[in-house]
């Protein structure tokens, strides 16, 4: 059981949130969103110092649920103008691990989207029930973390707590453009940035925070639980989102935000040969505010719970993982500029499209 903790537990820390890549559909939690099968501490020569550990992660989703508040937006399907995001991505992650205590992570994604609606290739005056698509492809922002564990693992070898300090950087295009379609002139196609939730980056620089921490409650069973959270202080990156021209009582979401990001997981895990098989629970979302810097112009904030199975296989120098969290309760809170749209008792509360589900597939590899 102790050999294959090394690898999980990097794990752990690689895939909560190891980059800039869009979870959750119209609310653009950028995430892979990976496993953690942690049960006891990793020992033995492996963490001595010295080693390295590739891990490739993909995640794959499709959103097309709207949701105001937590009310279901199911008329949206029924009349056909719902928005669908497809949304893949790749995570290319190398861990050096120090010792049995430090060790540091450096992640680069890669992603590739696409985005089909009605409202945005129909402005005024050019209205047509005609869908169109946008794409975007290339790197997301890169994230280097260093990480230690609390305690000893020799005096607490079943169960502790590992702390994370990371930085995102601004590397994947923010600004990234497509042609939207009977939007122009006579209703030709316009080059114009791509809506913000299948943007590459938010072009802010972050301070990240994560805490993964386990504990072994009885034989091949054990308890995990993760947080972690980017702070963005930079308030908005100057990228126009058009949305004055889809609606004037929207003008003040004509700029797009660059929104904080949160996530937390908890879940139990039990190990059969080479097998692990794990479930629990996470809830990832955008907040309202953000802890550092101004929350003002265009974010959907909100968050989705879900439950989240996992199975790992192990060999030696080598794991396969597979998880699917699925979507339980989802919720597009009230923003900043909802609240600045409220001037009578109408509550205004804009809507965003969430996934039911999302597929995650893994490999690391001990080098």
């Amino acid at each position: 059981m102790k050999k294959i903790l090394l690898t999980l537990s990097a794990l752990a820390t690689l895939t909560l949130f190891a980059s800039k890549t869009q979870a959750q559909g119209c609310v653009a939690i950028r995430s892979t969103g990976g496993i953690c099968s942690m049960t006891e501490h990793p020992e033995g020569e492996h963490t001595t110092g010295g080693s390295w550990i590739l891990n490739v992660n993909t995640r794959y989703f499709m959103s097309n649920k709207h949701f105001k508040g937590d009310v279901y937006q199911k008329e949206r399907l029924e009349v056909g103008n719902e928005v669908i995001n497809y949304q893949f991505a790749t995570d290319l992650s190398l861990i050096r691990v120090f010792n049995n205590r430090w060790s540091a992570m450096v992640d680069v994604p890669i992603i590739s989207n696409v985005r089909s609606s009605k409202y945005e290739h129909n402005a005024p005056p050019n209205l047509s029930d005609k869908r169109g698509r946008t794409s975007s492809f290339g790197l997301g922002d890169i994230r280097v973390a260093a990480y230690r564990w609390l305690f000893n693992p020799e005096t607490s070898p079943k169960a502790n707590l590992q702390v994370g300090l990371g930085i995102k950087f601004a590397t994947g295009d923010y600004d990234y453009q497509d042609y939207w379609q009977n939007v122009g002139p006579g209703g030709t196609p316009e080059l114009r940035t791509v809506d913000q939730s299948i943007q590459l980056g938010d072009g802010g620089t972050g301070l990240t925070l994560e805490l993964n921490g386990f504990t072994a409650v009885a034989k091949n069973l054990g308890l995990y639980a993760n947080a972690f959270y980017l702070a963005n202080p930079r308030q908005n990156n100057g990228v126009r989102t058009y949305r004055e021209k889809v609606s004037a009582a929207i003008a003040n979401e004509a700029i797009s935000s660059v929104p904080d990001q949160f996530m937390a997981r908890v879940g139990a895990n039990y190990a059969l040969n080479k097998w692990v098989f794990s479930g629990g629970a996470r809830i990832e979302g955008i907040p309202i505010h953000d802890v550092i810097g101004g929350s003002g112009d265009f974010r959907r904030p909100g968050y989705v719970i879900s439950v989240e199975p996992s199975i790992t296989y192990q060999l030696s120098k080598i794991n396969f993982y597979a998880s699917v969290p699925v979507a339980v309760y989802r919720k597009r809170t009230q923003s900043v500029t909802d609240r600045a749209r409220q001037t009578g008792p109408v509550f205004v509360n804009g809507d965003a499209a969430f996934a039911d589900y999302s597929v995650n597939l893994g490999i690391s590899f001990r080098l």
